[in-house]
């Protein structure tokens, strides 16, 4: 049962396909740390692989057939991309689904203030996060503030390197006695990870001179005033690209690897894959860091009504069929896995965890405590998955979360599992998960595209 290290295989060509993909999703990761900015650079990258706009065929009364290839967008925040196969759509769909949502701080709606002369923006947490992780770092701002005239700017402040960065402070040792005598939880409260963002007060101008500066600032880069804010989707992350890790180069460390890993990895398993049999999807949703909610989150109608399309362009709608479809349908949910750390050892089940460089990770179960809010998939629909990886010579391990009873975990597993379809956890195994900077091995990377591909086509 002891899984190999994936790197003692590689021939010189493997290793060139490997840096050339693992190359792509640094510039991927380091482009995309926001929905709406994975979502615009997987239309960019559809489009070049031949994908037409859904809505445009819609629009048309184009009719599909095998081997076309059409996306559709929800609200600039998830999208699904379709290869139609030579199969009907009613024996189901081989479906990659991976979340783009990663922990963050939003700004609020009504965030500047001006404090000890010195102007704040308040911030909201998003996703599970330790809030100590996040100060002292060099942030970003990135998001779109719509005036209310209808005109949309995009911001992004904090990347270039000759962008100023933002902060959250923290206490200085000297005078941190009582607060390092509080609970990890309490160390940094939510209420103080509010972002630093001036101090040059306005000339002539008494009261709230520094906000009023920043306020000036704005008005002449954006041309927005503070009202502007309450209609604005501000996200704070970590400033910088993704890096390569170690003296081996054999690591990439970046911000919102949780789940960009599986969403890159599955976008380019899906544009790659040609002359399918069934009919394959690529879905990358939102709010899964939140409960899959929203109208862009997994338990949205989005999904089940983009399909109903598809069918209706294929001349093969009912809701018998979609029903059908959707029953008959194979996924793999493509989500992180908690990568061994020997740090951290007395949490983990050695003998049922995922290790960095043995390759893509199965989770049969997440959950919490005795499985609760899992999937769990079935032994039949493992063993084909098994027998898969192993024709299409793919590293793989199978893993669990953690200890029972130490924690646990959840994916849009049980969600997709409620039409009937086989689904299993899939993906990545990450160090420092739900960190400001998470790890991966470049060898996973390349072994879950492997892995996505050989499903797309073998399921």
């Amino acid at each position: 049962m002891e899984r190999e290290n994936a790197w003692t295989h590689y021939s010189k060509k493997e290793r060139k396909q490997l840096e050339k993909l693992n190359q792509d999703y640094r510039h991927f990761l380091s482009k995309c740390k926001t929905e709406r900015e994975c979502v615009a650079e997987s239309v960019r990258l559809a489009k070049e692989a031949g994908y037409v706009d859904l809505a445009e065929c819609i629009q048309k009364g184009k009719k599909l057939s095998a081997g076309d290839k059409v996306y559709a967008v929800c609200m600039d925040k998830t999208i699904a991309l379709f290869q139609i196969g030579t199969e009907p759509m009613e024996k189901g769909m081989n479906i990659l689904g991976a979340h783009i949502d990663s922990p963050r701080l939003d700004i609020k709606q009504n965030p500047l203030y001006e404090d000890g002369g010195m102007a704040y923006l308040d911030t909201h947490y998003y996703g599970g996060i330790k809030k100590y992780q996040w100060v002292t770092l060099p942030l970003a701002i990135h998001g779109v503030i719509i005036k209310q005239d209808g005109t949309r700017i995009d911001v992004c402040v904090g990347e270039h390197e000759k962008d100023p960065v933002f902060c959250v402070t923290d206490l200085l040792i000297h005078l941190a006695a009582e607060q390092q005598e509080k609970k990890a939880s309490k160390v940094v409260e939510g209420e103080n990870l509010d972002l630093l963002i001036g101090s040059i007060p306005l000339e002539k101008e008494e009261k709230d001179a520094v906000k009023k500066g920043v306020l000036a600032l704005l008005k002449d880069m954006y041309g927005i005033k503070e009202e502007d804010f309450m209609c604005a989707e501000l996200e704070v992350v970590p400033a910088g690209k993704a890096r390569e890790v170690g003296f081996d180069r054999s690591m990439i460390m970046s911000y919102g690897q949780d789940d960009r890993v599986c969403a890159y990895t599955s976008l380019a398993a899906m544009l790659e894959t040609e002359g399918v049999k069934k009919t394959t999807c690529c879905l990358l949703v939102d709010k899964e860091e939140i409960g899959s909610v929203g109208a862009t989150g997994m338990q949205s109608r989005f999904f089940e009504n983009t399909v109903a399309e598809v069918l209706n362009l294929l001349g093969d709608y009912s809701e018998l069929t979609l029903r059908r479809c959707l029953a008959a349908s194979k996924m793999l949910s493509s989500d992180v896995s908690a990568a061994f750390d020997p740090l951290y050892a007395s949490v983990f089940e050695k003998k049922n965890a995922a290790y960095l460089g043995k390759g893509m990770v199965f989770n049969k179960f997440t959950g919490r405590a005795g499985k609760s809010g899992s999937n769990d998939a079935n032994a039949e629909y493992m063993a084909d998955i098994c027998r898969m990886m192993e024709k299409h010579h793919v590293a793989y391990q199978t893993a669990e979360l953690g200890k029972v009873d130490i924690g646990g975990g959840g994916t849009i597993a049980y969600i997709m599992s409620l039409y009937g379809m086989e689904v299993i956890d899939s993906g990545v195994a990450v160090l420092n998960m739900h960190a400001p900077w998470e790890i991966t091995s470049k060898a996973d990377v390349y072994e879950t595209k492997k892995g996505y591909q050989a499903f797309l086509i073998e399921a």
